[in-house]
């Protein structure tokens, strides 16, 4: 529990904080007054003043914030070193360098699990490694090291052999065959669309990684191309999602955590290349067009760019107000789907437990 607990703290902590250090480092490179930077929220345990700003650590270490003179347009006051009183430009810099810190951050992250760890092979053993929750594998009782030795009476005898008995049986009921422990057992499950919009059968496991040591070059390039899948695989699935009109396959506070609580016990690898991971989502989220995200003023002063025209405090209580309106239903909506995710598991390994049971 106690491991659990630290490594969110220090997950969220790092990964919002650095967002906070990018808008903080463009701030004074800019010549923007910083009236306040903290690490956490809550009552101020430790601060000092350095100039004109204030230096904190506070009780929630849960991220940081930044606070400029004048960020919001009704506190200006007209002097040169306040966030409305310098160019578009200026402040549209400041708000990307937030999103660019996470992404440099993951860069970072996977860079150094690659060089140090090497560059993951996927074992082509038909062994399960992982497990996804909610899905029919869990569900019917299958656990990570278990070896799968035949589907729907087919022997595999390796990784691929499996995926190709069970990915075109599209939510349709196969039966495996495996051996834990030295002794054989068969389940019968039915397969899940794959939520990737490639039109596959799943059931909701994974296979184990081998390593291969790497030179510097091409781990530094490896960790650049994993910035740039998982950015694309998100864009790529968004667009499925709503091409298709399904609903999106959100993890809100409660499935992060539980996802960062099974990282941190399963190694150091595995947890900071999580950290990375979610770095990139974080970044992304921030970079979406959406009011009170970075993206959003970003879009603002792109558009005072070319219109020359300031926004004005009429424009950003409107912007605001439906900012919070659309965070809010995001939060609730993931949120939402992490209590169902929870249901749905529960549910089913109470439905396999009792069909398991002998008939009286």
């Amino acid at each position: 529990m106690l491991i659990s607990i630290v490594a969110v703290l220090f997950t969220f902590g790092l990964v919002i904080f650095l967002h906070e250090f990018g808008h903080f480092i463009v701030c004074k490179l800019s010549g923007i007054k910083v009236e306040a930077f903290s690490f956490g929220f809550g009552p101020e345990l430790w601060g000092r003043t350095s100039g004109p700003t204030r230096y904190s650590l506070r009780a929630i270490p849960l991220g940081g914030y930044v606070k400029p003179a004048g960020e919001s347009i009704d506190e200006v006051s007209g002097a040169p070193d306040e966030y409305f009183s310098k160019p578009w430009y200026t402040r549209f810099g400041v708000v990307v360098a937030g999103p660019v810190m996470n992404y440099l951050l993951a860069f970072v992250l996977f860079s150094g699990v690659i060089l140090i760890v090497g560059e993951p092979v996927p074992s082509n053993q038909p062994v399960i490694a992982d497990l996804t929750q909610g899905y029919p594998a869990e569900a019917a009782g299958l656990k990570a090291g278990d070896r799968i030795l035949k589907v729907n009476g087919t022997e595999v005898a390796t990784w691929a052999a499996m995926a190709e008995q069970i990915y075109p049986r599209v939510e349709k009921d196969v039966t495996l065959v495996y051996s834990r422990a030295g002794a054989e057992a068969t389940v019968k499950l039915r397969t899940k669309k794959a939520p990737d919009g490639s039109g596959r059968g799943v059931i909701g496991i994974a296979n184990g990684i081998d390593y291969a040591r790497v030179p510097l070059l091409k781990g530094l390039h490896m960790g650049a191309h994993q910035c740039w899948y998982w950015t694309a695989f998100t864009v790529k699935t968004l667009a499925s999602n709503i091409y298709k009109r399904e609903k999106p396959d959100l993890a809100g506070p409660i499935g992060i955590v539980n996802i960062v609580s099974k990282a941190a016990h399963t190694g150091a690898a595995d947890f900071f290349f999580l950290i990375g991971l979610i770095s990139v989502a974080v970044g992304f989220f921030n970079l979406l067009p959406l009011p009170l995200l970075d993206g959003g003023w970003m879009v603002l002063f792109l558009v005072e760019g070319v219109t020359r025209k300031k926004v004005t405090g009429e424009v950003m209580k409107y912007v605001n107000g439906a900012g919070i309106a659309l965070l809010l239903s995001i939060f609730l909506f993931a949120t939402y789907s992490d209590i169902m995710r929870i249901k749905t598991s529960r549910d089913a390994k109470k439905a396999a437990a009792a069909a398991a049971q002998p008939a009286e």
